[in-house]
């Protein structure tokens, strides 16, 4: 009541106190308006303002919160212009001490009073700010002496605060170019201050003002990074790069000084200083290549800021032997140790207090710092309270945090160009050891004594293995250090790197107890594994991973549901350790070793078969399940030697998980969650059902589709000795040793029956009719990593079960996604030519379900389609070859017609629908009758059956004459369509893209090869021709390149290239004589550019030996005009098949050396035929010289040897009589009745005449050589 009573009494004092000073303020700046209003000298000015409004500033100040906003604003407005105009006028004396008393007016009443900026108010603000700095700082010379007055650079500090207060008020209505101002201001602030931080840091010593400047230079970071990050994405790139160029200039400071100052105020500068480059760099408006090395070697001064002067001996190894990939059981301990419960700040600085050493000492302030630190948990970084030094150690965690989170940044602005930063901040070396003055990021992570360090540490190790550093740690090779030398290269110094973060994440793997940590490592491993080139590094390191996670999953997670999440990381790591390739024999055996010894049954002594099999056979949690069926999935597939032994237990899990899955599921109450535990229950079936199918493949041994193709260039000896290996992605990577199948064959058949049969019989019904799409989808893919021996080898009716599901499932099914897998069973069984024997229905029926599917909206479903319809023609041109062509071709037309109508229809589809449909045609055109064999081979078959005698048989010529007349109808209909496909080629060579391009080089190939096509008669062959050189002329793309020049290189005959040989002839080698200044587009077309160079060097010689069969005057002029490179060329080529190496395979490389050697002098031989034709014979005896004369006689040339090409052409044509005469002669003896011995007389004799007048021609070659 008493209290009461006296506010009430005091109540009217106090206003009567308040409005006195609101008096006092519209009296002083009335009173100022009046005096001002006549523009008084400048020095009146200063008199009036310091008496009327200096002199009365607690008065003032006091009153403003009474005012209103808009009073108080217009009168502090009025105030800064008249110090804007006074700043104007030169000669003024002691205008800087006036400045600084209205800098801290300003900066009072705006920290007590509202304010009303708007764009003009806020525009005189930061003009008079800059120009009183300006005066505070001083310019040139002066300034040395002004930043070293305290009250200047306090009343600078108040103008960046008063700065900050106004802005806040205006950030949202702030304009760009008011923001761009701004910036601009602060930086010249910044820079004022260079030399005397710079100066500080040189001699220690604190000069008068030195808190000050801190907080200057603090209060300037925090409001370049707070406009900056309200305007960033609009910011122009100018400005930003002058926010790089200020930042970059005091880190460059902090780096050439190389010692950090351990102080509360400065640390604080540091976080904010980092915070503004973190947000400058995250979003990058420009190139930061000229300042990352800077950025990086100051920030990496700070890994150990705080930590310097303080041992923590208790967070490391303390054996100094130990190995980088051994581990020390005390830092298990000692980590336990430092995760001690949360304690208040009033708590831990009793606590600190309290401590004494071992002996009873009390531990001196400096050692309770560091013990202090050592228990440091995430929360200290969030206390505002607390000791002194415990918000030092919370400081100097948030700069280490701070320069962390930059290096992180700079990592992800450019991550490709940041693999150079690599060795400064990961360790090459003793990474277990906590080196004082040598830290890295892993050693961060390892033994930084804040959580969040180590957090920030483990994300930024994540941010440089992912993207395309990854690419580049492909190079790395590991070097004992022994070995290196004084000169490390680029590759030994990763391969060290990637050494020792293994050592520090395997490390960290067996002994971290946090869960945040200990799940971060997996990650790190994961990035880790997927980026290392194992097969350069350490033959025991993979598998010393997966033996490192192994064990930690049997040590920690056994059956601990709460550890769920850190289980899927730790299977996910092996996931991707046993995928990696090539597969490791280490781990092979490992494999072997676990299979062999009975460690599948062993709980005590289990492995890593063991461990995946004991959790995908969990059924507590489906998602821990999942990630155990997905590596064995991968080990099925990179080591499928130790799976096929594993059979029976894999077929066990399956068949249980495809049981439980039959079981009605348990209804929840709730919906979504019923949803989820479903879908996740179909992926852990998927995920068994692809375990089973990646088995069935290993024992099948399955390499991808059957390979039917008779590719001729295989025969080429320029081209076969570089033929590069495919790699199917799909089926399993068999490593260095050949597959079961190819080993002991029947045996394996065998095998591979049963495990067929036993899936047919028992898995398959449960899943193939399966309510789930993607489980329906996963059991008809299974059909598609059949072999067609293993196939044949099953009894007829699971042959038919096979097929008839697939077909059905391709045809009926309603979802897109399991008609695809359907399809490409189809495609895979298609490639069985032999099924068409017994079974020519069977391609309708594969046909009838392509089509259906090719009409498809997903293209996803339709690439699938055309790619099978692609396979069914190639293997129905194989099955027509092996049967007599004009009795399978009258069978098959009709199909032959449905396959062309649908590939030319597929042609304006999709572009990778468009590929196989080119493909389609291709294969088709290759074996297709587009003329009668009558009209090809009419004469020679009637010359021949008139010297033969048949009794009671139809002759042959009958029987040709029967199947002539369904060629001539066939081959009519063919052609209609062949000029169809020639334009379609044409037409997707313009539209589609490169891999469309090859396929229609490929498919030209396939039609140039078919003997029943006149291509010189065909009026498109010009136009052939001309595409197939453009492409081989201006394709980027290499094999686009290879696969041209080895279509125009099959035609067998001058004939062949019509009037277009002169042109292929001439863009041949003009490619040929310019293809090593040709530039190089892209890195990947390296690995072809030997293939390519060989595959030119075939077709310009297959082009020159058909020289000498031309006529053509322009060919002969442009090989006389082309002699002088053509003599190089050739010579250079004799050279490199002298000096070419023999290894490998010694008879097989001696085989094609003799063949090269016999092209090349064919080649000789046509252009001197030319040469003399052209009646050039001083070229023609130059090329005559261009071979050894051993060599040239061998080859069939001319010169002293020739009596060896003489002697050799004479033994052939023996063997080859003697080889009709004793084949006749079986004949006889095998069909009496057919054949009539008179008949083979006659024949024989006559080849013996052939023989006797080549013997003369040969003794007369003799005599005139002699």
């Amino acid at each position: 009541m008493n209290v009461a009573t006296n506010i009430e009494t005091q109540k009217p004092a106090l206003l009567a106190e308040m409005s006195s000073a609101a008096r006092s303020w519209r009296t002083t700046f009335l009173t100022l308006r009046d005096e001002t209003l006549a523009s008084p000298p400048a020095l009146t000015v200063l008199r009036l303002v310091d008496e009327l409004v200096f002199s009365q500033y607690d008065t003032l100040l006091s009153a403003a919160p009474d005012l209103s906003s808009h009073e108080v604003t217009s009168d502090l407005m009025f105030l800064m212009q008249l110090a804007l105009n006074i700043s104007r006028f030169e000669g003024v004396q002691d205008v800087t001490l006036a400045f600084i008393k209205l800098s801290n007016l300003f900066h009072g009443v705006c920290h007590c009073a509202s304010l009303e900026i708007n764009s003009t108010s806020w525009a005189l603000v930061l003009d008079s700010f800059e120009r009183m700095v300006e005066f505070f700082l001083g310019n040139g010379e002066k300034r040395s002496k002004s930043v070293r007055n305290v009250a200047a650079l306090k009343a600078t500090k108040q103008c960046l605060e008063s700065l900050r207060r106004l802005y806040s008020l205006r950030q949202r209505a702030a304009s760009l170019v008011e923001n761009e101002k701004l910036l601009n201001f602060l930086l010249q602030v910044v820079g004022c201050f260079q030399g005397l931080y710079s100066s500080n840091f040189a001699n220690g010593d604190k000069l008068p003002g030195y808190n000050i400047m801190w907080e200057t230079l603090t209060v300037a970071f925090i409001m370049v990074g707070k406009v900056h990050s309200g305007v960033g994405s609009s910011l122009s790139v100018n400005i930003w790069q002058s926010i790089i160029e200020a930042l970059s200039k005091v880190i460059d400071i902090l780096a050439s000084k190389s010692l950090l100052v351990e102080d509360k105020i400065v640390a604080k500068f540091y976080i904010e200083l980092l915070h503004c480059l973190h947000l400058v760099v995250a979003d990058p408006r420009g190139h930061l290549a000229g300042h990352v090395s800077g950025f990086v070697a100051a920030l990496r001064m700070f890994f150990r800021y705080g930590l310097a002067n303080n041992s923590y001996a208790s967070n490391q190894p303390s054996s100094q032997k130990e190995t980088s990939m051994s581990i020390n059981s005390h830092f298990s301990a000692s980590s336990k140790s430092g995760n001690v419960p949360y304690r208040p700040p009033h708590i831990r600085k009793k606590s600190v207090n309290n401590m004494q050493h071992e002996d009873g000492s009390p531990i001196l302030p400096e050692k309770r710092f560091c013990k202090t630190y050592g228990t440091s948990s995430d929360s200290d970084c969030s206390d505002s309270d607390g000791s002194v030094k415990d918000n030092c150690i919370v400081l100097f965690a948030k700069a280490r945090l701070g320069a962390i989170v930059c290096i992180q940044d700079l990592c992800r602005a450019d991550s490709k160009s940041f693999t150079v930063q690599w060795a400064m901040l990961l360790p090459s070396s003793d990474v277990l050891q906590n080196r004082k003055y040598d830290a890295t990021l892993m050693s961060c992570f390892l033994f930084d004594p804040n959580s969040k360090v180590r957090t920030a540490a483990g994300s930024t190790i994540m941010a440089m293995l992912d993207g395309p550093a990854s690419v580049s740690l492909q190079v790395a090779e590991y070097k004992s250090p022994s070995k290196c030398g004084s000169f490390t290269s680029l590759s030994s110094s990763l391969g060290q790197i990637l050494m020792q973060l293994h050592s520090g994440t395997l490390y960290l793997i067996k002994q971290e107890t946090q869960t945040r940590l200990l799940e971060l490592s997996f990650k790190i491993l994961m990035l880790l594994v997927s980026s290392t080139p194992y097969s350069r590094m350490p033959e025991e390191l993979l598998s010393m991973v997966i033996s490192s996670v192994q064990s930690r999953i049997n040590e920690s997670f056994a059956f601990q549901s709460y550890q769920n999440g850190l289980l899927e990381s730790a299977i996910g790591c092996l996931n991707i350790a046993l995928s990696v390739s090539p597969s490791s024999m280490h781990v092979s055996d490992m494999l072997q070793v676990e299979v062999s010894t009975g460690l599948l049954e062993d709980q005590h002594k289990s492995g890593v078969l063991y461990t995946l099999f004991q959790y995908s056979d969990q059924s507590s949690s489906e998602s821990v399940s999942l990630e155990a069926f997905q590596a064995l999935k991968t080990l099925a597939h990179n080591y499928p030697q130790a799976i096929t032994l594993c059979w029976e237990k894999i077929s066990s899990i399956v068949y249980r998980v495809l049981s439980f899955s039959l079981a009605p599921p348990t209804r929840s109450w709730r919906s979504n969650t019923e949803q989820t535990v479903a879908a996740m229950k179909e992926r852990v079936i998927t995920a068994s059902i692809k375990v089973l199918d990646e088995c069935l493949r290993a024992v099948s041994g399955f390499r991808g589709t059957e390979d039917l193709a008779d590719d001729k260039f295989l025969g080429n000896p320029f081209t076969s000795d570089y033929i590069k290996t495919k790699s199917i992605s799909s089926a399993p990577s068999y490593g260095l040793q050949c597959p079961a199948s190819t080993k002991d064959e029947p045996k394996t058949f065998l095998l591979a029956r049963e495990r067929w049969l036993e899936v047919t019989v028992k898995h398959m019904p449960l899943i193939i009719k399966h309510s789930s799409a993607m489980v329906r989808a996963a059991s008809v893919t299974c059909f598609a990593g059949m072999t067609s021996s293993v196939f044949f080898s099953l009894c007829e009716d699971r042959q038919e079960f096979i097929i008839s599901s697939s077909v059905e499932t391709a045809l009926n099914d309603d979802v897109p996604s399991v008609r695809s897998a359907a399809c490409r069973a189809i495609g895979v069984i298609a490639c069985f030519p032999q099924l068409y024997h017994s079974h020519t229905e069977i391609l309708g029926k594969f046909i009838h379900a392509c089509e259906h599917n090719i009409c498809d909206p997903l293209v996803s479903v339709r690439i699938i389609a055309s790619w099978s319809l692609a396979n069914m023609c190639d293997s129905l041109g194989h099955c027509m070859n092996l049967q007599n062509p004009g009795r399978e071709a009258g069978k098959s037309s009709q199909y032959i017609r449905r396959l062309a109508d649908i590939a030319l229809r597929l042609t304006l589809d999709n572009d990778k629908v468009k590929a196989n449909a080119v493909r389609a045609l291709g294969n088709l055109a290759k074996f297709i009758q587009f003329t009668s064999p009558c009209c090809m081979h009419g004469e020679h078959m009637d010359s021949l059956c008139s010297k033969l005698e048949f009794n009671g048989v139809k002759s042959p010529s009958d029987c040709l004459e029967e199947g002539c007349d369904s060629f001539h109808r066939a081959s009519s209909e063919n052609s209609e369509w062949l000029e169809k496909m020639v334009h379609a080629f044409l037409s997707c060579v313009t539209t589609g893209n490169v891999k469309v391009q090859w396929n229609v080089c490929h498919a030209l190939s396939n039609l140039f090869f078919n003997k029943t096509l006149k291509l010189q008669d065909k009026d498109w062959a010009a136009s052939v021709f001309s595409i197939l050189l453009l492409l081989l002329r201006d394709s980027s793309n290499f094999k686009i390149r290879i696969q041209a020049a080895a279509a125009l290189a099959v035609p067998e005959t001058m004939k062949d290239y019509g009037r277009s040989y002169y042109d292929v002839v001439k863009g041949v080698e003009h490619i040929v004589e310019n293809f090593n200044s040709n530039q190089i587009s892209g890195p990947s077309n390296f690995k072809y550019l030997i293939a390519l160079e060989k595959q030119l060097t075939s077709t310009m010689l297959h082009l020159l030996g058909l020289a000498a069969r031309c006529d053509l005057q322009t060919v002969q002029e442009f090989l006389v005009r082309k002699a002088v490179f053509l003599e190089l060329w050739v010579n250079g080529l004799c050279s490199s098949l002298r000096d070419a190496s023999t290894t490998g395979d010694q008879t097989k490389n001696m085989e094609y050396k003799d063949q090269k050697k016999e092209v090349v002098s064919r080649t000789v031989e046509s252009l001197i035929e030319v040469y003399e034709r052209c009646n050039n014979h001083h070229i023609a005896k130059r090329v005559d010289e261009w071979k050894e004369p051993s060599e040239e006689a061998l080859s069939g040339g001319r010169g002293m040897f020739c009596i060896l090409p003489l002697a050799k052409a004479l033994l052939h044509k023996s063997s080859e009589s003697i080889n009709f005469a004793a084949s006749s002669m079986l004949k006889v003896m095998e069909t009496p009745e057919l054949i009539s011995p008179k008949v083979v007389q006659s024949a024989v004799c006559h080849h013996l005449h052939n023989v006797a007048s080549s013997v003369k021609k040969m003794e007369s070659s003799l005599r005139d050589s002699a």
